[in-house]
């Protein structure tokens, strides 16, 4: 699974050619969770809160970059690299 962006512990990831709704995956050490694109929301899977506000305040700040990223893996070609948080 091609990893988007990793910071302060969380790697973000999304799968070639997945389904709908356009969403990426967040990882934080045994916890995983799945956000929707459009709405930022938990819609698989649990985050602890502290890394849930990170994942969405870095999610806010690039949410076209990973509607791009998401409509690219879904063709099968590479989502690329997104910035980290800072």
């Amino acid at each position: 699974m091609p990893e988007l962006s990793r910071f302060y512990g969380i790697v973000i990831q999304m799968h070639f050619g997945d389904h709908p709704p356009p969403h990426f995956h967040a990882l934080y050490g045994s916890s995983k969770a799945v956000l929707d694109i459009e709405t930022l929301a938990v819609i698989d899977g649990r985050l602890p809160p502290r890394a849930r506000g990170l994942v969405v305040e870095w999610a806010t700040i690039h949410q076209q970059e990973l509607r791009e990223a998401f409509r690219r893996a879904e063709a099968l070609e590479s989502p690329g690299r997104i910035a980290p948080l800072e």
